[in-house]
């Protein structure tokens, strides 16, 4: 089952090549300093159609592995085609992508550090967009920026940091899409975490495939950060939901597959 997580983390690093430019007119790039990762970060905007012609503010979706949700020639396996599903919905939201940071990946991306792979500094990651990029993105683009109106996604270890943000810091983000999320690169401690945190009032909407390895370490560690999530807060709430897709792979078609329903039930149109 590891064996199989890792093929995301590490050959994030790769491009695939040969591929023309997919994003839509609807997304832009720049270039700016992290100073929390001691480097600078390519984002990566989507602005909805009627942005331009409009006074109106919009929630806004932050995103991790920017590579791979616009672009074909950017992504590894395969784009989540983001801004063509936002576009075929009009939908009236912002969505900010951050590129991982290659080989720091792992690193930015855990919240606690791995015995056998390291990593562990997600909150210096999360503190990036919270400080420095999120006031970058209110200042510069008519946002709603509370935390209901904020929410972070991300797939396998974007889906761990996005699950830990929201516990972590609830007056920041109020909504998480969490794909496959690579819990047991730190079980234990995220576990704990989840147990020992005060009341969550966050939306989380839990997505996995039953096939994304050789056992079934993805759907019970799913369905058992589901338990507490449970014990934390009353299930009557329905402030989260679970879905496992038979026969999903942990792979870009399952995420954007997944990503229209998430974004519906995340409270979006």
């Amino acid at each position: 089952m590891k064996f199989i997580f890792l093929i995301p983390i590490f050959l994030f690093l790769s491009k695939t090549t040969a591929q023309e430019n997919t994003a839509s007119k609807q997304v832009s790039t720049f270039t700016m300093e992290a100073p929390q990762l001691k480097t600078s970060r390519k984002i990566w905007l989507y602005l909805p159609k009627n942005y331009e012609t409009s006074t109106k503010k919009y929630p806004v979706i932050y995103m991790h592995d920017a590579q791979n949700l616009f672009d074909a020639k950017t992504s590894f396996a395969g784009e989540w085609n983001v801004d063509e599903k936002l576009d075929s919905l009009s939908a009236q939201v912002i969505v900010v992508g951050i590129e991982n940071g290659g080989e720091k990946r792992l690193e930015e991306l855990t919240p606690y550090k791995n015995a056998k792979y390291g990593g562990g500094n997600a909150d210096k990651y999360l503190e990036f967009i919270i400080n420095t990029l999120k006031p970058e993105i209110d200042k510069k683009y008519r946002t709603k920026p509370n935390a209901k109106n904020t929410t972070i996604m991300g797939s396998s270890l974007g889906g761990l940091v996005s699950f830990y943000a929201v516990i972590r810091y609830p007056e920041v983000f109020g909504k998480a899409g969490v794909f496959s999320p690579a819990f047991w690169i730190n079980r234990k401690d995220i576990n704990d975490y989840m147990t020992n945190s005060k009341k969550i009032k966050a939306k989380i909407y839990f997505l996995c495939g039953d096939s994304e390895g050789d056992d079934d370490d993805m759907v019970n560690d799913l369905n058992h950060m589901e338990k507490l999530l449970n014990t934390n807060r009353c299930y009557c709430l329905h402030l989260n939901k679970k879905v496992i897709v038979k026969g999903g792979h942990h792979n870009e078609k399952l995420w954007r597959d997944g990503f229209t329903d998430a974004f519906l039930w995340l409270g979006y149109k």
